[in-house]
């Protein structure tokens, strides 16, 4: 008899490890905070890579599905000077293997795939405790607690279930995200949908860059990467938009109007989101009956590969209990001897975008180097 799952979290990674332990027909129940699947926006574009995102997706069966959600030709790839100059524009042939898809659609796929019921909205973890020999007690904010001998931490940066396993907290890594979208961008903001062309823009800076996705339904993305301290971005009033806009824009004085305007002529209010990362080498020793998988394990800087190696880790992690299906530790073991290493080559690879920012190689002409070298 299969011991029935407990994942607490449905992102992406934990949806994908529900998925697999599906196909092996081991059952799985996923306990997430969130009231509903729509209760917030799901973010924005990824890039799903064909060597770890894409093949967690094939361990999940439902290649067909992503297939029919990737927006064609957002590979496209643009880097720009601060002057405007355009120093790459790589066109998107079809070929490449880092497709473009929605991460609301690529989570509603895995949701869809699932048995009714495998996701129970609104439970929100309050604590988590052992009870000895491999089992753990989950209490909800609602009162309510499941009992379980096999628990995975399938919950992001500020895991409820890591403690367990680890005294490691986040820390904040010197970098942050303020970003704001612009709607229509065609037609009411021609200047900066020229500048990001088709698929994606980047202009890198020493301690500061824009980056701009075109999304489905004429919507640019933008993302404004500052090396700033949090006590920075903390004297800005975030809830008066035109003056927190302003604010940041001030930071690329002199740079072409079309890279700011994508800052200051945002339709929506500027979000702050600071960048947080667990240790690089981030480690643990085998406990009984429970691991964790993607941010809850490897919190890094964003540098594409967060939502595809959590995607793998709950890909793996169902590989693993279906090939050891009477012995969770054996599972778990294998697991995350895999695991570790392989989120340590992904936090620390040469030219990650916002790891990098403060480098003095943060060019243009740089990145497009790192790009060819690593065949992008």
């Amino acid at each position: 008899m299969h011991t029935p799952v407990t994942i607490i979290g449905a992102g992406l990674g934990g949806l994908t490890l529900a998925r697999v332990l599906h196909v092996h027909g081991i059952p799985a129940t996923v306990y997430e905070a969130e009231p509903s699947p729509s209760a917030r926006t799901q973010g924005g574009m990824l890039d799903i890579h064909d060597y770890n995102g894409q093949l967690a997706l094939a361990a999940a069966g439902l290649m067909d599905e992503f297939h029919a959600i990737i927006l064609e030709g957002r590979q496209t790839m643009r880097v720009l000077d601060p002057d405007g100059t355009v120093v790459l524009d790589k066109a998107d042939d079809g070929t490449g293997g880092r497709p473009e898809v929605q991460r609301g659609e690529l989570r509603q796929i895995l949701l869809d795939s699932l048995p009714v019921g495998t996701v129970r909205w609104g439970h929100k973890v309050s604590g988590v405790r052992a009870l000895g020999e491999g089992r753990y007690e989950v209490a909800f904010a609602d009162g309510g607690t499941v009992v379980t001998s096999l628990l995975v931490g399938a919950d992001g940066a500020w895991s409820r279930v890591r403690p367990l396993l680890s005294p490691a907290t986040p820390e904040y890594a010197g970098t942050s995200f303020v970003e704001t979208y612009l709607f229509d961008a065609d037609t009411r903001h021609p200047a900066a949908a020229k500048a990001v062309g088709g698929g994606s823009m980047i202009a890198p800076s020493l301690g500061k860059e824009i980056f701009a996705h075109r999304e489905s339904g004429d919507t640019l993305h933008t993302y404004v990467a500052l090396s700033k301290p949090q006590d920075w971005f903390a004297a800005i009033d975030f809830t008066d938009t035109t003056a927190a806009a302003a604010r940041i824009a001030r930071e690329f004085a002199g740079w072409a109007p079309e890279l700011t305007a994508l800052i200051t002529e945002g339709d929506t209010a500027p979000v702050l989101r600071p960048h947080y990362a667990l240790p690089t080498e981030h480690r643990w020793d085998r406990a009984p009956g429970v691991t964790l998988l993607g941010d809850a394990a490897h919190l890094a800087a964003p540098n594409g590969e967060g939502a595809n190696l959590a995607m793998l880790d709950g890909a793996e992690l169902g590989k693993a209990l279906a090939a050891h299906p009477d012995d969770i530790e054996a599972a778990l073991t294998e697991y995350e001897r895999a695991m570790f290493p392989r989120s340590t080559e992904a936090a620390t690879f040469e030219g990650a975008e916002v790891q990098g920012i403060d480098s003095d190689k943060n060019t243009a002409h740089d990145l497009i180097n790192m790009i060819t070298d690593k065949g992008q």
